[in-house]
């Protein structure tokens, strides 16, 4: 599930069953880059950002800004490496 409003950059890999979308309370929704790879089942909630060249771990949520290269996972995600 896509918000219509997510804005979503070039070359990115979504895998199944994940949400990209806002958070009830408001309309904003997530702002993800390039090269961007989520994971199955991942979740990415609310005005957050996503910078370029990130992993999402399958089964992540995500509801902070991921301001930095690399993976970030866990529940709420955080940087791994």
């Amino acid at each position: 599930m896509i918000n219509g409003t997510a804005k979503i950059g070039k070359y990115c890999k979504l895998h199944g069953n994940i949400c990209i979308g806002n958070d009830g309370l408001s309309m904003e929704a997530p702002i993800i880059g390039d090269n961007v790879d989520i994971g199955v089942g991942a979740k990415i909630i609310g005005n957050v950002k996503v910078a370029n060249n990130i992993i999402i771990g399958a089964g992540s949520i995500v509801v902070k800004d991921c301001d930095k290269e690399g993976v970030w996972a866990g529940v709420p995600s955080k940087f791994l490496h």
